[in-house]
């Protein structure tokens, strides 16, 4: 499978598509319209070559959809701002300052935060807390091992945390509704609701796994770098980071396009995280990422180029050329045929035998009775276990129809006789026992009880007592 090379984002009650240059976020207005704003940013690897080469590249991406991610989650609430706020002193100094480049300052120093926020907490806290441990109790190797779990298991505290956020969880959805739509793609099939729906909502090119695989990969580079002193731990953790993200990105990039059984191995990790970071889309939030895809991605000209001629109906099912269904109908017939079993061939054998007689003989029997269904003369034949001349002889003439006609009624009469008979018996038999088991509660009763009138006299032991 061809990557597609689309990348994308969950934004507010939205999705932001990105192809090269070009990307689109789509957003689900309040009153229900679908609003796609489109643009083209330009990668600073293409302007200095060597800020693409590998491990490099992956940085500058990084940074780059970071930015990118921040600009479009402000432009999709801005769909949401009832009244339009004045803005503080701070930020008017700030316009008064910077003028038009106002809005890229803020942009660039909340994303300046946002990393120093992440290193602080996953890099450098896990190293602060099991730097209070002695390493004559614990050996060097130990506690960066301890280091690295601890760095895991509060990435994945902060992960399910922000989960249990109610507007987390539309964000949520919405990044279900692009993996979703992406994976359709990417499978050769168009991206109507239906088939996007039946698509997975994980990824292997997902940012999630991304950050996983940065907290992973650090543990094994840690272990291998080894620093003793203390303050140069810290500096060492802040100036790998690049390093650990451009592996990282390295392979997630092969992820997303490898058939590897090793690499979708070491891909399960992080698709096991995306079963929190994703949720299943409904159909709306579906409409909103085809919306947000097809302004940026031409999805039919790459199905044709990596999928051939193929065309994917609605469910998904590729449509089979002609050759290819003369050569399955081939295969068919080259296939040996099963033997067939008694129960069908005794009902072909019966289907047969009626066949051969004319409408006008089977009206008119010896018995004067309804025709019998075709169930009921198999259920008949499996009962008694007739046996039939074959189907594959010569048909009967009309007396031998007739006279076999006329056996299979006078069975099907017998037995439909001999049922009557068993369940009139069992009725009988019922009534019977109900009346003497009335018989035997009045007699139980005269024993103890002498009725007079409206009055009642109890009897015990012969000796009558008013």
């Amino acid at each position: 499978m061809k990557s597609s090379g689309i990348g994308g984002q969950a934004v507010l009650e939205g999705v932001m598509m990105k192809n090269k240059k070009n990307y689109a976020v789509a957003v689900r207005k309040p009153d229900g319209e679908i609003a796609v704003e489109k643009g083209e940013i330009t990668s600073v690897t293409e302007k200095h070559k060597a800020l693409g080469l590998p491990i490099i590249r992956g940085v500058v991406n990084f940074v780059e959809s970071l930015v990118l991610g921040v600009k479009m989650l402000t432009s999709s609430a801005e769909y949401f701002e009832d009244v339009e706020e004045e803005p503080g002193k701070f930020e008017l100094w700030l316009r008064k300052k910077f003028g038009e480049k106002a809005d890229k300052f803020i942009m660039g120093c909340t994303v300046f935060f946002s990393v120093v926020m992440a290193v602080a907490i996953f890099m450098l806290l896990p190293l602060a807390v099991v730097s209070f441990i002695d390493e004559e109790v614990i050996s060097y190797e130990w506690k960066t091992l301890i280091e690295g779990l601890l760095r895991v298991a509060i990435f994945l505290g902060y992960v399910v945390l922000i989960s249990r956020l109610k507007d987390i969880k539309r964000v949520y959805m919405y990044h279900g509704a692009e993996h979703k739509t992406i994976n359709c793609i990417e499978h050769g099939m168009a991206p109507t609701v239906q088939n996007v729906r039946e698509c997975s909502r994980l990824h292997k090119r997902c940012g999630t796994s991304f950050l996983l695989f940065v907290m992973l990969i650090s543990v094994i580079f840690f272990l291998v770098v080894r620093v003793e002193t203390l303050w140069l731990r810290f500096v060492v953790r802040i100036l790998f980071v690049p390093v650990i993200a451009g592996i990282s990105y390295e392979f997630i990039r092969l992820a997303g396009s490898s058939e590897s059984k090793i690499v979708g191995f070491l891909s399960k990790p992080g698709l096991w995280l995306q079963g929190l970071t994703t949720r299943e889309p409904d159909d709306d939030m579906i409409r909103v990422a085809v919306a947000s895809v097809e302004a940026v991605f031409d999805w039919q000209a790459y199905i044709d180029e990596n999928f051939g001629k193929k065309v994917r109906k609605k469910n998904g099912k590729v449509k089979k050329t002609p050759a290819e269904k003369k050569s399955e109908e081939k295969k068919t017939e080259e296939k040996p045929v099963k033997e067939t079993s008694d129960k069908a061939v005794k009902q072909a054998e019966i289907a047969a035998t009626l066949e051969a007689a004319a409408p006008e003989k089977q009206k008119k029997t010896e018995q004067n009775v309804m025709p019998v269904k075709a169930a009921e003369v198999e259920e008949v034949a499996a009962k008694f276990d007739w046996s039939f001349p074959s189907a594959k002889r010569e048909e009967p003439d009309e007396a031998a129809a007739k006279e076999s006609r006329s056996r299979l009624v006078e069975k099907v009469s017998a037995a439909d006789r001999a049922e009557a008979a068993r369940k009139a018996a069992m009725e009988a038999r019922r009534d019977a026992e109900d009346e003497d088991e009335e018989d035997e509660i009045l007699r139980a009763l005269d024993k103890f009880f002498v009725f007079e009138g409206e009055g009642t006299v109890m009897e015990r032991s012969g000796d009558s007592e008013h």
